[in-house]
């Protein structure tokens, strides 16, 4: 066994993994396989920009030293990282989706986080389209700046706000962020906390029955006496 020669000195960068991943799920697996690829995933997902991030199992056996800790055999590897794959799809630690990509069926995978939920969803629903051969597919999404959206809307930003803001651009689709602020705008709740109810309550409930300019009295009751009546003002 080669020893570790230890951490450099300076600042390192880092990957993000959930609390929950250590208290819910570690002490759920036991094969050391679906570990190093949940592992590879939080730090391979973390390289990527854009709205539409995920694990392509095709890149994955193309990262040779990555599947050298399987197996020496590359094919033992490759069977042993697709089984792999099956068990953090079938724990829910990775969502798996198969689309037409430009250079044939293509295997993605998403973290199962809102955001990954919502774009499975919208592959799913056809809102998206090819790519090239490296990012095989992309959103169909008209990104607003929500941050202008805020201001415009609402007030002007805090430090606070913005980092509530830039929360909420992570867990929620663009297109309902902009629908919750002029919802609010339209009903005179001109703050976060409001909006934020409309948010919450669309991802826990379906957006469809959420509170929107549609809704009847009842559904508007069921907000103001819900779990959401602290941010919503009677």
């Amino acid at each position: 066994m080669r020893k570790f020669d230890g951490f450099p000195p300076g600042k390192m960068h880092t990957t993000t993994v959930p609390s929950q991943f250590f208290s819910e799920l570690l002490p759920q697996i036991d094969d050391l396989a679906e570990l190093k690829l949940a592992l590879y995933a939080f730090w391979a997902i973390q390289q990527q920009e854009g709205d539409c991030r995920y694990l392509r199992r095709r890149e994955v056996l193309a990262d040779q030293l990555f599947l050298s800790g399987f197996d020496a055999d590359p094919v033992a590897a490759e069977h042993k990282v697709d089984a792999a794959f099956e068990r953090t799809v079938g724990r829910g630690i990775l969502l798996h989706v198969r689309v037409d990509g430009v250079g044939g069926p293509e295997d993605l995978y998403f973290l199962n986080t809102v955001r990954g939920r919502n774009a499975v969803q919208a592959i799913n629903n056809g809102q998206y389209e090819a790519g090239s051969r490296d990012y095989p597919v992309a959103l169909i999404v008209e990104r607003p700046n929500i941050y202008s959206l805020y201001e415009q809307n609402i007030g002007p930003l805090t430090p606070l706000i913005s980092d509530q803001l830039r929360d909420a651009e992570q867990d929620y689709p663009a297109e309902w962020i902009a629908e919750a602020i002029q919802t609010a705008v339209e009903r005179n709740k001109r703050n976060w906390r409001y909006v934020m109810g409309i948010l919450k309550r669309w991802q826990s409930e379906g957006k469809d029955r959420g509170f929107t300019k549609q809704s009847s009295q009842a559904a508007r009751r069921r907000y103001i006496e819900g779990e959401f009546a602290d941010f919503i003002d009677h």
